[in-house]
């Protein structure tokens, strides 16, 4: 059974008790320079940055470092597996980040194949146990299946993040009924992952109830990183505006916008 406290918050993103302002949450690959990144960040008024342990420098003094760039007392580092296609390499991976730079809080991923780069999950699933066991706070990377996502919730995922389409791919949200499904059972948020391409991906994520949105390429491949990055933040609370706000019921014929009642 999870470890983990259930926490669902409409004021602020909470995961392992941590709490965000933002509920947009950005990458750290994919761009021209770390000053770039860093400006991305900043416009898009994320709190939480994901970090590639294996592709970004953040211990090498001899080159260029992201912490130089994003400090760790401003962002809240998030460590990712990403590259890894076995569960145990994905464990390692992590353990050797927490080494590094004392990480608790790390989001799990587990590829399957180079091509379409979804999650293996019996390899997920197996990696989130043995993370648990040591001590970790997961946010794990996983497909649109609402009974996987409970399954890992019960396994003590501290979030759960399903793929609105492949990664780095910009479809945006494939499969809106399961995502929806899947953040209407969650006791632990909810944040959609890979697939967002523009601002209306972002906001239809949060409409359909989810906690919060991670997204990478469609900032850092926009002809204007940063504009997009600001765009992104606007759709999030736009997003999440309109879900709490609940919105009209649909119908298949026009209905009148004035009334028709005390008419001339």
């Amino acid at each position: 059974m999870s470890s983990v406290k259930p926490v669902r918050s409409a004021e602020n993103l909470v995961v392992a008790g941590r709490i965000f302002r933002s509920r947009l949450i950005v990458g750290t690959g994919k761009y021209r320079d770390y000053a770039e990144n860093a400006a991305a960040a900043e416009a898009a008024g994320a709190e939480i940055v994901t970090v590639a342990v294996r592709r970004v420098n953040i211990a090498n003094p001899n080159e260029p470092m992201l912490v130089d760039y994003l400090s760790p007392e401003k962002y809240t580092f998030l460590p990712n597996t990403a590259g890894c296609f076995t569960g145990e390499d994905a464990v390692r991976t992590l353990r050797l980040a927490r080494e590094a730079g004392d990480w608790n809080l790390v989001k799990l991923e587990v590829l399957s194949d180079p091509d379409t780069l979804y999650p293996d999950m019996i390899e997920t699933l197996h990696a989130l146990k043995l993370l648990v066991a040591d001590g970790f706070e997961v946010m794990v990377y996983c497909s649109d299946d609402p009974v996987m996502c409970r399954r890992l919730e019960d396994e003590g995922a501290a979030a759960v993040m399903p793929l609105g389409a492949p990664i780095g791919s910009g479809l945006g949200i494939q499969n809106p009924l399961n995502i929806r499904l899947i953040a209407e059972q969650s006791r632990v948020p909810v944040l959609v992952d890979a697939g967002v391409g523009t601002a209306s991906d972002a906001a239809v994520a949060m409409e359909l109830g989810c906690d919060g949105v991670l997204l990478n390429t469609a900032i850092a491949e926009a002809a204007d990183p940063i504009r997009m990055a600001k765009a992104m933040k606007l759709a999030v609370k736009a997003g999440r505006e309109a879900f709490l706000a609940g919105r009209m019921a649909t119908r298949r014929y026009g209905a009148a916008s004035s009334p028709k009642d005390g008419l001339l």
